[in-house]
């Protein structure tokens, strides 16, 4: 019933800007945690960024440290859509990346799991 798709990657030159977008049906945005993640080949996987939406208000925020300052994670609930402006892009930041979804966790600012995934969109960052 629930789904995911991202979208908005693609190839960028250095210090370009992307917008990654991740629409969700079966599951409201009002009361929702979502995390942005990135995978590199032959890296782990990283959250870059999550945002924990209650009652259609956006909670606090986490950003990496990779992409602090660059990056910038939002939702508009009327298109049941969460996004994440990517700007200053630099080459280490070539990834596939997905979004994450799952009810909020009240205790912690980011989900430590969450059980819905997007199937990823390719940002690649070259000169």
């Amino acid at each position: 019933q629930v789904q995911i798709v991202e979208s908005g990657g693609g190839l960028v030159q250095p210090g370009g800007s992307l917008r990654l977008s991740c629409v969700v049906s079966g599951f409201t945005l009002d009361y929702a945690a979502i995390g942005w993640f990135r995978q590199a080949p032959g890296k782990e996987r990283e959250e870059v960024s999550c945002i924990n939406s209650i009652d259609g208000r956006d909670g606090r925020t986490y950003y990496s440290e990779s992409v602090k300052g660059r990056f910038t994670i939002s939702r508009d609930n009327a298109k049941n859509t969460v996004y994440l402006q990517m700007n200053s892009l630099k080459p280490e930041d070539t990834a596939v990346y997905y979004c994450a979804l799952d009810l909020p966790d009240i205790a912690r600012l980011c989900r430590e799991e969450y059980y819905y995934w997007g199937q990823g969109t390719q940002v690649t960052v070259s000169s």
